[in-house]
């Protein structure tokens, strides 16, 4: 027994723990005020059903009221006219009446004191509803508030342990990045301190072959030369002294 009654124990445990982190606490309150308001509603319609009940009453005590004023004409009418054997039975059926009055008249007497419990609670349940709506939206504005600063507190509490990885991948690029504004730094100035850079045939990958090259460009670059001399020597022996 020992053994189950733990066993049970660690089991409405862990129920309990799960219903707590599955309950929201702002449902819940907005569950309890409807279940009041339904409550509410309820001892309206108490009183006014009583009202109801009242109010019907009071139109058979009318109707009885009206009987009892024509019988008690007519048993004048009938002791004027020497019937007293009618003014009697009109008496009698007058006492009747009466009877019914008095009845109705304590019904409506226990209606009233009916409608009057009902209306205090009323007036009690509003005032409890209201309050407990206001606690209600002062507790679920709060509830929103400290919900919103947890996730917060996560998200910093996240990002402060991704930082030292977003930190080193930082680190790399700019490395990265000098390293090679360094390097075409450095390009720009061997091409700016070497003209010739710009102007040498491109390698053959035959290195006879590209010697070759080299002296045909130098030889036509001597010929070419010589020729603008001729040229001009010639044009300047032929001007008219």
């Amino acid at each position: 027994m020992g053994l189950i009654a733990r066993v049970s124990t660690i089991f409405k445990s862990k129920v309990n723990n799960l219903l707590d982190k599955a309950e929201d606490p702002r449902e819940t309150l907005e569950y309890s005020y409807q279940k009041q308001v339904e409550q509410l509603q309820q001892v309206r319609r108490g009183v006014a059903e009583v009202v109801t009940s009242k109010k019907r009453i009071e139109l058979q005590l009318n109707k009885l009221q009206q009987m009892i004023n024509q019988w008690d004409q007519d048993a004048r009418d009938a002791v004027a006219a020497g019937r007293d054997d009618l003014a009697q039975e009109a008496l009698t059926r007058k006492q009747s009446v009466m009877g019914q009055m008095q009845s109705l008249q304590a019904q409506i007497a226990d209606l009233e004191k009916e409608e009057h419990r009902l209306q205090e609670a009323q007036q009690k349940l509003s005032l409890k509803v209201e309050t407990f709506r206001t606690q209600k939206e002062v507790i679920k504005a709060q509830y929103s508030a400290a919900q919103a600063q947890v996730k917060i507190g996560e998200a910093f509490s996240g990002l402060g342990e991704d930082m030292a990885d977003i930190n080193s991948a930082l680190q790399r690029a700019q490395d990265k990045t000098t390293s090679l504004q360094a390097r075409a730094q450095a390009i720009d100035s061997l091409s700016e301190g070497s003209p010739a850079l710009e102007l040498n045939e491109p390698s053959s990958g035959d290195a006879i072959r590209d010697e070759l090259n080299r002296l045909k460009g130098s030889t036509s670059v001597s010929d070419e030369l010589a020729r603008l001399k001729a040229e001009m020597g010639k044009s300047d022996s032929s001007a008219p002294e």
